[in-house]
């Protein structure tokens, strides 16, 4: 079994958030864990954003941070090509999405067309996973 993981799923790997606990052990038996290149300042910016706003300590920030930047190397990145961005593109008006919620929609949809095992896509954005869903019942 494949995984790919938007930001709102990777934070829940490193900070302690409602549904956090089940998804450490999914990742861990996943064979392969793809993410989007753009998930590394997304989930960056979103950890600093809790540090300022005072829902990570300075201290599980740091930790939060080396973590995620040390397991950073394991995950498959799927890059971000002109091609992807003219499909994200379509993809945000096709479901009313945010920019970066329709690349890694765009993400997901060119692993999931690969032959071979099939992939899950993770997000804990209602919006995002409903169109994840949508796009996948279109197929």
């Amino acid at each position: 079994m494949n995984l790919y993981l938007d930001t709102s799923a990777i934070i829940k790997l490193y900070v302690l958030e409602l549904d956090s606990a089940p998804l450490r052990p999914r990742v861990l038996e996943a064979d392969s864990v793809f993410v989007a290149e753009i998930a590394y300042p997304e989930a960056r910016a979103a950890l600093a954003a809790m540090r300022r706003g005072g829902r990570l300590s300075s201290r599980l920030h740091d930790q939060a941070k080396a973590e995620f930047a040390a397991e950073w190397a394991a995950y498959a990145k799927v890059a971000i090509s002109p091609r992807l961005c003219l499909e994200a593109g379509d993809l945000a008006e096709r479901f009313a999405l945010r920019g970066f919620d329709a690349v890694h929609l765009a993400c997901f949809a060119e692993i999931a067309a690969v032959p071979g095992p099939s992939v899950e896509f993770l997000s804990f954005d209602a919006r995002l996973s409903r169109a994840a869903r949508l796009w996948r019942a279109s197929r």
